[in-house]
């Protein structure tokens, strides 16, 4: 894989490997392309590999008939897009429409789009993605300057 990105609350993240295949958080694609940056930091590149790793490792627990006439699985409006490139290809490999949680509370509704059928998957696995973007994109707090306490 050499790029995914991540719609969520009317935000595009992206997330590319650089030459040497590793991560980086591509920045923040909305408005006037705020917090936009192109650089490998160690830390978010071990953070963005496990929570990728964790993804590709995903199972599924079901698989249910799609019928979007019955809004179900709330897969009509999508709470997350996730799309995966290949190296070298402007097309997705693949799509995926993130929808609701399942009643059970631990499974979320996703849609490989193009497939006649809902899929869940445990919802931790969302959750993860959606810490890992909240990592990336809220400030560190500001350090102590020489001389002044913490």
């Amino acid at each position: 894989l050499s790029a995914i990105e991540i719609g969520h609350a009317g935000t595009l993240h992206r997330f590319e490997r650089d030459g040497t295949g590793a991560w980086f958080y591509h920045g923040v694609h909305a408005g006037a392309q705020a917090n936009h940056a192109h650089q490998t930091d160690a830390a978010q590149a071990q953070a963005i590999d496990k929570a990728f790793a964790a993804l590709g490792r995903t199972r599924m627990e079901r698989q249910l008939k799609l019928d979007l006439q019955s809004g179900a699985y709330g897969l009509t409006s999508p709470q997350m897009i996730i799309l995966v490139y290949g190296k070298g290809n402007p097309q997705p490999l693949a799509q995926y429409a993130v929808g609701d949680v399942a009643p059970d509370g631990l499974s979320r509704y996703v849609l490989p789009v193009g497939s006649n059928f809902v899929v869940t998957i445990a919802n931790y696995q969302i959750d993860n993605l959606l810490g890992l973007i909240d990592k990336l994109t809220t400030p560190a707090p500001p350090q102590p300057g020489p001389g002044k306490k913490p």
